[in-house]
């Protein structure tokens, strides 16, 4: 520590109006001359011994006081960077929050916040982007059901036929079973691709304190729509097809080894795929707000969630079991009532036939689709989004540009042309 004023330790504080051990004796004596020791740095003038704590409000100023230095918000501070606490010592100054989060690293609870605060404070547009996408994707799935996919093939078993006979015939109704979700499955992605997308601009607006209309955010998604929707069929292909080849030889095989040999090879292949989920989920919010190409946001995405695999996935799986806990809630209470409102589809499944669902019974049930999309995508997405920009200020300390985007004093003068965080 060098020697100039406000760096050099003064050494052990009185506290009981001694002068300091090392001041070279106990003070001059009545009449006799001022002197310090050799090689002291002490000045002859010293403040008052004891004063260690605040003076009171009637005490009054000396020049020996200094005026309490300001913390990041302006607030005096006491002995710390904070306000003073019982110990007289406070913590670090709250962090600067423009938005619906605090600019620093977040915690799960932040991230869940800084969710549902966007939604509430943005609901006009929020809502707006769900209820529209949501609506289509159920008339056109109420449409595909009711006019173009065939009914589900009831599953008779024969009792007389012996288990690999009775294990072939489960496949086969499983297999059918799948092939007739695979274009429910389609309509849903691509409504999950329109509502990320415009979320994600709503959430990075709401992150720096402003409003984005509708319009705003359709305007500034549409021309990276194709890339995100060739970053999602490419994530969707590349799943599908590692659990294919897992599940290949099995299928070749044709036999009840065959069906375990299956089993196992789509278990073993669903580890690598949920880790490939977790290395690339941070992909769409960078191929939005960093305007990359898909190569370039997959290894964004990897090089975020780098080292922090176990806790990115921790909360996206956390969401999604919220997310699909709270959909399948509503969606049971709605399947309830539509059965009721709908008498020939309970009857039918009260005589264990394969029911056919009328027009009611698919309306009240797309109404409680629409109700539950509602909820659910804006968590989602930004939970999403808000898990990309704590990395962002874990790794590279975004805290700071979107501190200086928002117009916090403090953060210098200039702001990007585009305040979208990572652009």
């Amino acid at each position: 520590m060098n020697d100039s004023p406000g760096w050099a330790s003064p050494g052990p504080a009185p506290s009981d109006g001694r002068p300091p051990e090392n001041s070279g004796g106990t003070g001059p004596a009545d009449g006799a001359p001022e002197s310090t020791p050799s090689g002291s740095k002490w000045s002859k003038e010293q403040p008052p011994a004891g004063q260690w704590s605040a003076p009171s409000a009637s005490a009054p100023r000396s020049h020996a006081q200094t005026p309490r230095p300001q913390g990041w918000n302006g607030a005096p501070q006491g002995g710390g960077w904070g306000a003073p606490g019982p110990g007289g010592w406070g913590g670090p100054p709250p962090a600067a929050k423009p938005g619906v989060i605090p600019l620093r690293p977040l915690g799960l609870g932040d991230i869940l916040d800084g969710s549902v605060s966007t939604a509430r404070a943005h609901w006009r547009t929020v809502l707006g982007v769900t209820v529209v996408v949501a609506v289509l994707v159920q008339i056109a799935d109420v449409l595909l059901r009711k006019f173009v996919l065939p009914l589900p093939a009831e599953i008779t078993a024969d009792p007389e036929s012996n288990p690999t006979e009775a294990l072939r015939q489960s496949l086969e109704a499983t297999q059918d079973s799948m092939i007739s979700m695979v274009p429910s499955l389609l309509i849903s992605t691509i409504g999950t691709l329109f509502t990320t997308a415009l979320l994600t601009i709503v959430v990075s607006r709401s992150v720096l304190g402003r409003s984005v209309s509708l319009g705003d955010a359709w305007r500034e998604a549409k021309p990276r729509l194709p890339h995100l929707l060739g970053l999602t069929l490419l994530l969707t292909v590349g799943a599908m097809a590692v659990l294919t080849v897992a599940a290949l030889p099995g299928i070749l095989l044709g036999s009840v080894g065959g069906a375990l040999l299956s089993a196992f090879g789509v278990l073993a292949a669903s580890v690598l795929v949920i880790w490939l989920w977790v290395r690339f989920s941070l992909a769409s919010p960078a191929l939005m707000l960093e305007r990359q190409s898909i190569g370039r946001s997959l290894r964004r995405s990897a090089k975020l969630v780098q080292g922090s695999w176990w806790r990115v996935f921790g909360i996206q799986l956390l969401t999604a079991v919220l997310a699909g806990i709270v959909s399948m809630l509503v969606v049971m209470l709605f399947t309830f009532f539509a059965l009721l409102a709908d008498g020939s589809g309970l009857d039918s499944l009260l005589k264990g036939t394969t029911p056919e669902f009328g027009w009611t019974y698919l309306i009240i049930l797309s109404i409680g689709a629409v109700i539950a999309a509602c909820i659910t995508y804006p968590i989602s997405a930004g939970v999403s989004v808000l898990l990309y920009i704590d990395q962002r200020i874990r790794r590279e300390a975004l805290d700071l540009d979107l501190a200086r985007a928002a117009g916090l004093p403090g953060y210098g003068t200039e702001q990007s042309a585009d305040p979208t965080p990572g652009s």
